[in-house]
């Protein structure tokens, strides 16, 4: 039997977005971002190289990769907002096997133009 490696996911907090309207009711729809979930714990990870020349060879820049508890809602839709307060599009859920607690790896690209966030009444 595998023994499995435990995480620690203590190098910071993480909240994840969804994208979509958040205007007023009646008014002009804007698209931003809306809590998903919030106060996730992670572990940073290093992009290996495999991982970095494949994302090339997509178009896509990893800037990040951060491993959290699992769930299984987040998807490649949504905005992850680590400690540096900036803010990430997801570009892959990926679900590591043998670890424990289970956990998620989330591959990050810096997006260009931050979103605005949905204020909570």
């Amino acid at each position: 039997m595998i023994k499995s490696k435990t995480q620690t996911f203590n190098d910071g907090i993480l909240n994840i977005y969804s994208v979509g309207n958040i205007a007023q009711a009646g008014n002009k729809p804007k698209e931003g971002l809306t809590l998903k979930l919030g106060n996730l714990h992670y572990e940073e990870r290093t992009v290996g190289m495999g991982r970095f020349w494949t994302a090339k060879q997509a178009k896509v820049k990893i800037d990040r990769l951060l491993r959290v508890p699992r769930f299984q809602n987040v998807s490649s839709q949504d905005i992850a907002i680590p400690n540096d307060g900036r803010q990430y599009e997801i570009k892959q859920v990926q679900y590591p096997p043998d670890v424990y607690p289970p956990a998620m790896d989330l591959s990050l690209e810096r997006v260009e133009a931050d979103y605005d966030i949905a204020r909570i009444p």
